[in-house]
């Protein structure tokens, strides 16, 4: 019989149990010869006992896998198109991430995002919150609502002039007064005006088709695409990576694109949960909590349960990046995420 031998929890606490009952574990972990720490716990091999043939070193910290197992000369675990790019191990990095969304959910509970009373609105949000914080677009849209051409025929007549002055408040008010006009005249010619026909455009397609509009990236075409539009797109912003680098989930220069399908991956067993037993979208927490905005049109408008949870986890992130997960000086003590924080940090 083979051996291996492990160390549990970063402890230098080595046991040696069979290869083939731990890979018979790790199989129903799903991580091809990697145990997680749960399961570990009720492991019948977790006290030490007497080395016989080791012929594999696995080191599992309190958060997963650390060091790449090797098993015996010349078979090594195909574990390298399972990591990401901190080097930790996809399926922990997915496991991660949900219970960070229940942890949010159960601090702060519904966020309602996208604040706005019509598609058209959240549209123009999603322009004007580009390099700038949302009090301030709150201002811009003000202006226009007070101006009444919050609306496509409203952004369609008025001048630029105008309709620069209007949303001043959202600073780089001349790119983004002509990125709107422009948003119109492309709607008008490519769908009729019709943003019913813009979103029933497969997701795909239509996200690459927003990403070649003058002044459209990632985020601002997956917002428009999530909270305009209901398509299954989780929005990558500057919260979420500082937030998912701090806590290791991802490195620093991870892409967007990476981390995007990380958290949709993630999370799509939570909505499967939600679709075998729907939940009503509750009203948020009083006093509101994270980063919640009170009941809007927009936000309580009927989606599938993939979108709500995408739509959450974003709103969720926020609420942690405004409140406690600082550029500079994060604030940790009461943060929700406080327990995931790796030990150092």
């Amino acid at each position: 019989m083979q051996f291996i031998r492990v160390d549990i929890n970063c402890q230098r606490k080595w046991i040696t149990a069979p290869l083939t009952e731990v890979l018979e574990l790790s199989e129903r972990a799903c991580l091809q010869a990697l145990p997680t720490p749960d399961l570990c716990a009720n492991c019948p091999f977790r006290t030490n006992i007497e080395l016989f043939q080791p012929l594999a070193y696995m080191h599992f910290g309190n958060r997963g896998y650390h060091s790449r197992p090797t098993f015996g000369t010349g078979f090594t675990a195909p574990l390298d198109s399972q990591r990401g790019s901190c080097g930790l191990p996809r399926v922990l990095q997915r496991k991660e991430l949900r219970k960070y969304y229940d942890a949010l959910c159960r601090a702060w509970g519904p966020q309602h995002w996208w604040p706005a009373e019509s598609r058209f609105e959240v549209v123009v949000g999603a322009y004007l919150t580009q390099n700038t914080a949302w009090t301030s677009v709150e201002r811009a849209l003000a202006n226009l609502r007070d101006g009444g051409i919050l609306t496509l025929d409203g952004i369609r007549c008025v001048s630029l002039s105008k309709l620069q002055r209007l949303i001043r408040p959202s600073g780089y008010f001349r790119q983004k007064a002509a990125r709107l006009k422009t948003f119109v005249r492309f709607l008008d010619k490519q769908y009729g005006g019709s943003l019913d026909k813009l979103f029933s455009e497969p997701t795909d397609k239509l996200r690459s088709i927003l990403l070649d509009l003058n002044g459209i990236g990632p985020e601002t075409a997956d917002s428009i695409l999530l909270y305009a539009g209901n398509h299954p797109v989780f929005v990558v912003d500057a919260y979420t990576r500082r937030i998912l680098s701090r806590h290791d989930i991802v490195g620093e220069r991870t892409d967007y694109e990476e981390i995007r399908q990380l958290v949709q991956t993630a999370l799509a067993p939570v909505a499967q949960d939600q679709e075998s037993h729907p939940l009503q979208l509750a009203p948020p927490l009083i006093p509101l909590r994270g980063a919640a905005h009170s009941p809007s049109a927009m936000s309580t408008a009927h989606r599938t349960a993939l979108v709500q949870v995408y739509n959450e986890m974003h709103g969720l992130i926020v609420g942690v990046g405004k409140n406690h997960c600082g550029k500079s000086k994060p604030k940790c003590d009461d943060c929700p995420l406080r327990n995931f924080l790796p030990q150092g940090k």
